[in-house]
């Protein structure tokens, strides 16, 4: 237990939102380990918390990039505690883009979780890349998930405003919702609850682009909210 504590204090002062610098990416739509291999403080990281909750299998999984990842040890770890901790995985990593989530899921065995829903919220690391071609990355993930987890239920969760590019987030959002079915694929237009405040946006921290604890609790809620209608 000391060295998962040790090697999650290492990874909370190098996880964040920002894109991989390692090398030049492939598309949007193309799994790409750039984020994963080249970092041996993640490898070591989700390696010590996948063997701690191998045996427990989770109904639910998150699948995201930083603003997920802090969702269970980061500000959001209060609201993780109350909601999530005994039921949920979470499969978030610090400076993930559609890309980067798309490999890890193609080459990371997470048999043991077995997961009746997959909540993904990714995609706002993808700046460079069009609209159009982050909503068709987004897509990749989301097919990628139900291809994993025979059966699984999907909460496509949109993009949150952001300092680097709201507007283009903005343009992402418009396209991911008619994926939408309500059968197998359901959206959460979070977005909308993080309205503009100030110079920022009501639940975001200081750096306008991660989530604090209140703005944990706003999705906690939110998706608590829909998974009851999901889960029947």
């Amino acid at each position: 237990m000391k060295r998962l504590l040790l090697t999650t204090t290492a990874a909370l002062a190098l996880c964040t939102a920002l894109p991989s610098r390692a090398t030049p990416d492939q598309p949007a739509t193309a799994p790409s380990d750039q984020n994963y291999a080249p970092r041996l403080n993640y490898q070591t990281y989700f390696g010590d918390y996948v063997a701690v909750r191998k045996g427990s299998p989770a109904e639910l999984i998150f699948i995201g990039d930083s603003i997920t990842e802090q969702f269970r040890w980061g500000a959001g770890a209060p609201i993780w505690s109350r909601h999530f901790e005994y039921r949920a995985f979470d499969f978030g990593l610090g400076s993930d883009k559609t890309q980067h989530a798309l490999w890890r899921l193609q080459n990371i065995d997470l048999s043991f979780i077995k997961p009746k829903v997959a909540v993904i919220m990714i995609g706002t690391n993808n700046v460079q890349d069009e609209p159009e071609e982050i909503a068709a990355g987004v897509k990749a993930v989301v097919d990628a998930t139900q291809q994993k987890f025979a059966g699984v239920k999907i909460i496509l969760v949109s993009i949150l405003p952001n300092a680097r590019a709201e507007q283009r987030m903005a343009a992402v959002n418009k396209l991911l919702k008619p994926m939408e079915d309500r059968k197998s694929i359901y959206y959460l237009n979070l977005a909308a609850r993080f309205l503009p405040e100030g110079d920022n946006w009501k639940g975001l921290s200081k750096d306008k682009l991660h989530l604090t604890t209140d703005g944990y609790g706003v999705w906690a809620d939110e998706l608590e909210a829909l998974l009851t209608a999901v889960l029947k």
